[in-house]
């Protein structure tokens, strides 16, 4: 036991002080310099108290950025479940080749998400335009990464096609726990399709519904890849979130210490709107 018991120890304090040093002493001196006036690469500065913080709620630019990440993580999340669970059920129906098109809808979930935004960068330039010309549309002839209106479409459009994946399998290893007798038996009192889903199908997927939206939701608000790859946060700052600018008026700007102010409180933010999201869902799986 006492042996067992130190190579215990010998497994996991390395993996702890290694999580301590590399991410949340990082977050703690984030932390620490939120209150400072830090440029992010000087040797001297001073303690401002909640100045920083104070000034991140009268300034155009971040409540833009909240704006565009909050009216972009609200559209892709429902967009992705709405569309991953009629997906799932459509898989989960008997067709042919059923595994086959799982592994097929799981695949974009394996791509890195900068090769997917560097792909896709090219469809909205190069291919989209054409087809666009073709069919006669003035809106789809130009490239919509360009357009400061429309830009925000084509990040929801590359993020629901990526994301769809990891939803879909969630929502299928939920269709599994589901008994085919349920099925059955509303057959035989004559229920339709639509009535075996709203009646069966969903309420049972309740509790796999509520990790698909908080997880979607989270992964929406923390939007940076998407853009880094699709728009560079432009065209001038329309398509501008939260992360990205944190990172280039932190890391590029020399607002280092301003900047964690702002991700201290986006970080507060996250944290509330994630358990709203699971006290009232959760909620809801009770009532069904």
């Amino acid at each position: 036991m006492a042996k067992r018991r130190i190579a215990f120890y010998f497994m996991t304090i390395p993996a702890l002080v290694l999580f301590f040093l590399f991410h949340t002493f990082p977050a703690l001196q984030g932390i620490f310099y939120s209150f400072t006036n830090w440029n992010g690469y000087s040797d001297a500065f001073d303690f401002v108290g909640f100045k920083n913080f104070a000034n991140i709620f009268k300034d155009e630019n971040v409540i833009h950025s909240y704006g565009f990440t909050f009216k972009y993580a609200l559209l892709m999340t429902i967009l992705t479940n709405v569309i991953s669970l009629l997906i799932a059920v459509g898989l989960n129906a008997k067709i042919k080749f059923k595994n086959f098109f799982r592994g097929v809808y799981f695949l974009p979930n394996i791509l890195s998400v900068l090769i997917v935004g560097f792909i896709f960068n090219y469809l909205f330039a190069n291919v989209f335009p054409v087809w666009g010309e073709k069919l006669g549309s003035e809106l789809f002839s130009q490239n919509i990464l360009g357009n400061q209106t429309w830009a925000w479409t084509g990040i929801v459009i590359v993020a629901v096609w990526q994301g769809i994946a990891f939803n879909t399998i969630l929502y299928l290893a939920g269709l599994q726990t589901i008994p085919q007798d349920l099925y059955e038996a509303s057959s035989l009192d004559g229920a339709g399709k639509l009535r075996e889903f709203w009646s069966i199908t969903f309420p049972l997927l309740a509790s796999f519904f509520t990790i698909n939206m908080v997880l979607a939701m989270k992964n929406g608000l923390m939007v940076f890849d998407q853009i880094v790859a699709l728009t560079g946060g432009g065209p001038g700052r329309a398509t501008q979130s939260i992360a990205y600018l944190i990172y280039t008026g932190g890391f590029q700007g020399g607002e280092f210490a301003y900047q964690s102010a702002n991700a201290v409180i986006y970080f507060i933010l996250i944290v509330a709107i994630s358990v709203l999201q699971l006290k009232f869902l959760q909620k809801r799986e009770m009532d069904l």
